[in-house]
């Protein structure tokens, strides 16, 4: 037993291997320091990244100085935008019925329906046909909303002095847009006609497993854009101009979504390149993407809820949508003729998506919107 105060002897190789596990021990906070400055840094990095990528450029406006030029006649509206637009058929004055036709995504006034000069001019059909706000040489919105587009198609109708009451036709998206204007502006129309009509999935009438079901028959890439414009819209522009992922079908000119008739009819369907330039001309933002939000967004109303804008039968309502349209599934048009008995449901059998562009089938669409049950 050692006495009381004796120094107890330590080796050599114990001191050093004790120095040894100091120095180990104290450089931990050093390093794990190093390694959170540089996580901070990184993650600030990705941040700035995201922020600067997600920021779409200004548009580019038509009409300005470094913008697009302006072609075709345009009205300006209360808010100091314009609306470019076309007219075909016979004049305003002689006009027995004025139709308003909206069109889709990705395209523009010049996409109206092929209807016949003969048609036309046998009814006495008036059509204007617009830019939807940011596309062709129409100014973007940038308080852009379902309601603003139902605005837009009302004030649209007064600056062209088309009277109390006209027809509305609206095709794919634009189709979607018709609800709009039959939610706000009910009174100013005389009939309406919704053709190959987007639905939103998100519409609470929509039962469950059907909205999902028609959902996930679309493309994955697609499926994929829409959760993002609806769920992350603040995101949309990226996720559609990104390298990593395949962005919309549409905006990325995919023709996987064509259905074997509308692939029949690719030569019609390609006749718009001539124009096609224009649609994008102010930018994928102001024109495809804030389309992409919009109708994809939380609506303020479900279509489903809607009552019948005629109820004394001096107009009518009618749906058109392909057996076959791959874009935009039909069970969901089924569906709301269904819950909507007062809108006239016709399914085009073997039809896709752009069967009004077959022979005949314009006429037969504004012949029965402009006639009714005649």
């Amino acid at each position: 037993m050692a006495a009381p105060g004796a120094s107890r002897k330590i080796s050599a190789a114990s001191a050093r291997a004790h120095t040894r596990k100091k120095q180990k021990s104290s450089s931990f906070p050093v390093i794990r320091g190093i390694v959170s400055k540089l996580s901070v840094v990184l993650l600030v990095g990705v941040v700035a990244w995201l922020y600067n990528a997600a920021r779409p450029p200004p548009p580019n406006i038509c009409g300005t100085p470094n913008g697009p030029p302006v072609t075709s006649p345009r009205i300006k509206l209360n808010d100091g935008r314009h609306l470019s637009y076309i007219e075909t058929g016979v004049s305003k004055e002689k006009a027995r019925y004025k139709v308003i036709f909206i069109h889709g995504f990705d395209c523009c006034k010049h996409d109206v329906f092929p209807v016949s000069q003969e048609i036309l001019d046998e009814f006495g059909i008036y059509l204007l046909s617009f830019d939807r706000a940011g596309y062709g040489e129409s100014d973007p919105n940038p308080k852009l909303s379902v309601k603003s587009i139902a605005e837009d198609v009302e004030e649209l109708a007064d600056k062209m002095a088309l009277g109390s009451k006209f027809y509305l036709m609206g095709f794919s998206m634009g189709g979607a847009y018709v609800w709009s204007c039959l939610k706000y502006i009910p009174h100013r129309l005389a009939g309406a006609g919704l053709v190959s009509p987007g639905s939103n999935y998100w519409w609470p009438s929509f039962p469950k497993n059907l909205s999902s079901d028609a959902y996930r028959s679309r493309l994955a890439q697609d499926q994929w854009a829409i959760r993002v414009a609806h769920y992350a819209p603040s995101l949309t522009y990226w996720w559609n101009t990104q390298k990593w992922f395949r962005p919309l079908s549409v905006i990325a000119a995919s023709t996987n979504i064509l259905s074997d008739k509308d692939r029949e009819l690719l030569p019609k369907i390609l006749a718009r390149k001539q124009y096609q330039a224009q649609v994008r001309q102010q930018g994928e933002f102001y024109s495809l993407h804030r389309d992409l939000i919009v109708a994809y967004c939380s609506w303020e109303f479900d279509p489903m809820d809607l009552k019948n804008p005629f109820p004394d039968s001096k107009g009518s309502v009618h749906l058109w949508h392909g057996s076959q349209d791959q874009a935009v599934n039909v069970s969901l048009s089924r569906y709301i003729s269904q819950k909507l008995p007062w809108v006239q449901y016709h399914e085009v059998p073997d039809g896709g998506h752009f069967f009004p562009h077959a022979d005949g089938m314009s006429d037969t669409i504004v012949k029965a919107l402009v006639l009714g049950d005649q």
